[in-house]
């Protein structure tokens, strides 16, 4: 399974950004246009709103996981989710996680 959590991470990461390079290719660094842009419509406004909540419980979730489950490194999903988006932390932490469990503390 740890290998497959890579594959998604990494599919998931090159197929969010090839989305987010084609906007800063056209507009630049504007992240703030970028942010603002996520919110034009109401759909969208939903569907942003409805990532950014689930990117905020998996934090508090993969923090308490971690600590039960000794996972290392666990943190380094708190910027991926922020960079990229769950398709990137989620199989990360789950990557992190199956490494635990093979190699127990």
């Amino acid at each position: 399974m740890a290998r497959i959590y890579l594959i998604v991470a990494v599919l998931g990461t090159v197929i969010v950004w090839w989305f987010f390079g084609s906007y800063f290719v056209a507009h630049g660094p504007d992240v703030a246009g970028f942010i603002g842009s996520l919110f034009v419509t109401a759909p969208g406004t939903g569907f942003s709103l409805d990532l950014l909540m689930s990117i905020g419980l998996f934090w508090v979730w993969s923090l308490i996981d971690a600590r039960r489950n000794g996972v290392a490194h666990w943190w380094v999903v708190l910027p991926t989710a922020s960079f990229v988006g769950l398709i990137l932390a989620m199989p990360l932490y789950f990557y992190l996680r199956e490494r635990a469990n093979a190699h127990p503390r």
